[in-house]
């Protein structure tokens, strides 16, 4: 799939070094696209957003990958 501004991705939090907090997916907006696995993010979570720029895809904390149903989508 090719990111494209505008569609919505998960986002996995950081979380805290000590572990209080896990790390967790987040949804996510795409605001600017860089490359095919580089964007720029609108992260939401219970208490705001944040923006997050040259953000990587994959699956580490950090970084954002499509949600299950766009990649069951793709696979078709």
């Amino acid at each position: 799939m090719i990111p494209t501004v505008g569609r919505i991705v998960y986002y996995k939090s950081f979380g805290t070094p000590g572990g209080e907090f896990p790390s967790v997916e987040h949804a996510a907006i795409i605001t600017q696209v860089h490359t095919a696995v580089c964007v720029d993010l609108c992260v939401i979570n219970p208490t705001g957003m944040f923006f997050n720029t040259s953000v990587m895809q994959g699956d580490n904390p950090g970084q954002w990958d499509w949600m299950p149903y766009q990649k069951q989508q793709a696979s078709k």
